[in-house]
């Protein structure tokens, strides 16, 4: 499998910063949380993770809405985070899910969905997520977790955190040969996550200027996440 492949390529166009995953964090945010989601969308980046995992369900559900329909106003791919039931209800099949939600999953699908999506999409054969999401991304922190991840069919892995970041305060980072290793071992896309910051720059505003992208990409990841700096273009 290529690596380098799109998170989903029947959703591509051109995109000017396709080798970056932009994360959300609705609290790192000074302006209006979808007006600075716009902002993002603006940029084209390969994909936005709807990380406000912190919400309650409710909420997330009617956020996912909203965020969904924007990021198809500008064919930008939508992954949403952790509330399988949501891109469920929503009929969107992309996912990110911490390791240990995937493992869950994994081994009792439909245990765990609520009711009434287990019987809308019974004649989906639902009782196997894997046979609703195109695309399922996790977070892996060792190569163990690499491969586990991959096994349990995840189609991308975040792998962190790289570099220094103000996200893990007091936490040393895994570093490039972390990365490398893990980029090694499995045969689906890694993006490196953690202190991978935009620098400013002159000239076109639609291209980001990254300088640690190169690194990580020189150890076969096929890109980088950006949260603050997402937050803050």
């Amino acid at each position: 499998m290529n690596k380098e492949k799109h998170l989903d390529q029947s959703s591509k166009s051109v995109l000017y910063n396709d080798n970056i995953i932009a994360v959300t964090n609705r609290h790192l945010c000074s302006r209006p949380f979808m007006e600075q989601l716009e902002c993002v969308c603006k940029l084209h980046p390969h994909a936005i993770v709807l990380r406000e995992k912190d919400m309650p369900e409710a909420e997330y559900l009617s956020l996912a809405r909203d965020v969904t329909a924007l990021c198809k106003e500008y064919n930008v791919q939508c992954i949403l985070h952790s509330f399988i039931n949501v891109a469920l209800e929503l009929n969107h099949p992309y996912i990110h899910l911490p390791l240990p939600i995937l493992e869950k999953y994994a081994a009792a699908p439909c245990r765990h969905f609520m009711p009434d999506v287990i019987s809308t999409l019974s004649h989906k054969n639902a009782a196997d997520y894997q046979q609703f999401f195109k695309v399922i991304g996790t977070s892996v922190h060792s190569v163990e977790d690499a491969i586990k991840a991959e096994q349990l069919g995840a189609t991308y892995m975040t792998a962190g955190h790289i570099f220094a970041t103000d996200c893990k305060k007091g936490l040393p980072p895994r570093g490039l040969d972390f990365l490398k290793n893990v980029c090694d071992t499995v045969q689906i896309p890694v993006y490196a996550i953690g202190g991978i910051n935009i620098a400013s720059s002159e000239g076109d505003d639609s291209t980001l200027n990254v300088p640690r992208l190169k690194d990580v990409m020189e150890c076969g990841a096929a890109g980088g996440c950006i949260m603050s700096g997402m937050m803050r273009v």
